[in-house]
């Protein structure tokens, strides 16, 4: 009874989902490859590099930025990749709404690390801008649908859904008597080449989600962390050590808005530098390089982004990394931030963001990720194809009962490999 409930549930669960996988599942085989892609369609926005040459610091870049845009207020300065500068801007409200007034033209802007000119601009994900904007716009597809927050929360739901539904997917798998246990689960790892098309079908379903359970589940997992914080820092409070980046945001909001910081770009960076050099020696962690200057007029804060021995990520600096962050208005240590090494479900985290977003394992695992989106709509695939022959093996069947018991010979007969001929049926 309880199997056959188990049943159900993934099978109809299985179906909701299979159109949000198959997108899903796509667009990440092109995401894991989403750097060396932009470098082929937005060529522009990368600076020639120039061995032997320092590239500026940080506050300068901020410095030139704003001199580049002075009708907009610069919110941070980011290394998104060694020869790419990613400038970010400060929201503005409504005077009268108390809003954020919506941004136009252009929320990207880029700039060549050695020498702060501009390489190009963007608004971020707007398709109709061209091949510049392909990739953030499947990046956009694959996070929201395009659909903003209202996409954002569904994917998050089905996430959710996901997770739970890999154990149940799971548990399905296995025998159903306890006689000769490991002997008769072994086929559920096996692919029988030579058997009809439903019968491939169900052992590449069956035996791939086995296989590949385990990055399965992170993905699964890691979709909830980006999409649904609430639900995702729940769980992980009650499993782990956390500190929670909710509660941080929380303590941020709570102090007062500054607008006018005492301190500007180069005086911040000068105490994030500091400050970086006292924490390493505290807490015993080594600085690699800064990677980014922010500043949040909300709380009044500055952050001072950079590579430690802390770090997860093997490449592409954009998040993951340890940050600082320092009052706007005397530079005194608000908090710090390290990836892993201080507490197990931060440490965790850290890990899931950066095999989500292929960071780690080099060229290797970026192609393993890539191949495994495809495997992700081949199993929303198989899955519709499974239930398709189930339920056309039953309607045969119910004709063929409704035949006998009218004292007529059916006109159907069933496929000889559908589920009731094979013995497949669940």
């Amino acid at each position: 009874m309880i199997r056959s409930i188990f049943v159900f549930l993934h099978r109809w669960v299985g179906l909701a989902m299979t159109g949000f996988l198959i997108i899903t599942g796509l667009t990440g085989s092109l995401l894991a490859f989403n750097t060396e892609l932009e470098r082929v369609f937005a060529p522009q926005l990368f600076a020639e590099p120039r061995p032997g040459v320092a590239p500026l610091d940080l506050a300068t870049l901020a410095e030139r930025a704003q001199a580049i845009v002075p009708d907009r207020t610069v919110g941070g300065v980011l290394y998104a990749e060694p020869d790419q500068i990613l400038v970010s801007f400060a929201s503005t409200n409504d005077s009268v709404t108390g809003r954020p007034n919506p941004i136009a033209g252009f929320d990207q802007l880029f700039l060549d690390p050695w020498t702060g000119a501009e390489l190009g601009r963007r608004m971020r994900g707007d398709i109709s801008e061209g091949l510049v904007n392909l990739m953030p716009f499947i990046y956009k597809l694959h996070w929201t649908l395009t659909l903003g927050p209202f996409g954002s929360t569904t994917l998050g739901i089905i996430a959710i859904v996901w997770s739970i539904d890999c154990f149940v997917g799971f548990y399905v798998t296995l025998p159903i008597s306890l006689c000769d246990f490991f002997r008769r689960w072994k086929t559920a790892w096996q692919v029988k080449w030579r058997g009809g098309a439903y019968r491939v079908n169900l052992d590449l379903h069956r035996a791939s989600g086995l296989w590949l359970w385990p990055i399965l589940f992170i993905f699964a997992w890691s979709s909830v962390m980006f999409n649904i914080r609430p639900v995702y820092e729940w769980v992980t409070k009650a499993t782990f050590d956390y500190r929670s980046r909710m509660d941080e945001a929380r303590a941020i909001m709570q102090r007062p808005r500054n607008d006018a910081p005492r301190l500007d770009w180069r005086a911040a960076q000068e105490t994030g530098a500091r400050l970086a050099t006292e924490l390493a020696a505290e807490r015993g962690f080594a600085v690699s390089a800064p990677l980014g200057l922010g500043y949040s007029s909300m709380g009044g804060i500055y952050t001072y982004q950079l590579r430690t021995s802390r770090d997860v990520f093997e490449r592409s600096p954009k998040g993951g990394s340890t940050i600082i962050a320092l009052d706007g208005r005397d530079g005194s240590l608000v908090a710090l931030h390290l990836p892993t090494g201080e507490h197990a479900g931060n440490t965790v985290e850290s890990w899931l963001y950066a095999l989500h977003m292929t960071r780690v394992f080099g060229r290797t695992f970026q192609i393993f990720v890539c191949a495994l989106g495809l495997f992700v709509a081949l199993l929303s695939v198989t899955g519709v194809y499974i239930w398709w022959k189930k339920r056309r093996a039953r309607k045969l069947s119910m004709n063929r009962s409704a035949a006998r018991s009218g004292g007529k010979q059916p006109r159907l007969e069933a496929d000889s490999r559908t589920p009731a001929a094979t013995g497949h049926s669940r």
